[in-house]
């Protein structure tokens, strides 16, 4: 392994990493952006946390406790020593377990909000996985499938609990079906480009448990050259 420490973009954070195996995405960073904490939400979990950018950005910015939640040893520890260098370990617990059996863990009903940045691959005879077993598992549906994500979230959420989710576009349709499977009603959508003229690139979407039907659906040109992701979705 090859451990680095990192600034965590311009958060004012540092988060340690593999630089030949594992890294934070800029997709980790909008849906830190994404998530709307409000005064009365007091437990977040975070499925599939890796090592923890979405923990790292929350918790220092909200009073809020967290629980991340990362099946893979190595990366966990890098998780772990980040909350230890920015001092985060009185708000961020890791639990280092395959989120598919959190029901094991946790009874139902219990958290205001479920975040999760999970596998975008299903897994198919002609799938060309990576031959690094960390990216593998972190790219493709080897140990949780998103059937599997959206059912823990229902299941882990209080009534009106909140689950934000960011995925690739190619994949909504899916999952909106099984989200209404598990009573979780899309009320929020955003889709990011990196050009007006191309295809989005990536969705968040913001879930509500047992809410009534009626979505927004908002559009974000997203620069990858951007010197700070931090506000960006908030309104004028």
């Amino acid at each position: 392994m090859s451990i680095i420490i990192n600034d965590l973009f311009d958060y004012g954070l540092k988060i340690y990493q593999d630089e030949e195996k594992f890294k934070f995405s800029l997709d980790s960073l909008l849906l830190s952006e994404f998530v709307d904490i409000k005064k009365s939400d007091r437990k977040l979990i975070d499925l599939c946390s890796g090592n923890a950018p979405l923990p790292l950005i929350l918790a220092s910015k909200h009073d809020i406790n967290i629980i991340g939640v990362e099946i893979q040893k190595s990366i966990y520890n890098l998780a772990n020593k980040s909350i230890k260098y920015n001092k985060l370990s009185s708000k961020i617990k890791m639990l280092n377990i395959n989120a598919k059996v959190i029901n094991n863990y946790f009874p139902g009903n219990n958290f205001d909000i479920v975040t999760c940045n999970p596998p975008f691959f299903k897994i198919a005879k002609n799938s060309l996985i990576n031959s690094n077993q960390e990216k593998a598992i972190a790219r493709h549906e080897l140990t949780i499938t998103l059937e599997e994500i959206i059912e823990n979230a229902s299941f882990l959420l209080k009534n009106n609990g909140k689950f934000y989710l960011v995925h690739r576009p190619e994949r909504l349709e899916e999952i909106l079906i099984l989200a209404n499977k598990y009573n979780l009603h899309v009320k929020e959508i955003e889709f990011i480009y990196t050009k007006p003229q191309d295809c989005a690139i990536m969705i968040l979407l913001k879930f509500v448990k047992n809410a009534k039907f009626g979505v927004k659906i908002n559009s974000k040109i997203i620069n990858r050259q951007t010197k700070t992701y931090q506000n960006i979705f908030r309104k004028e």
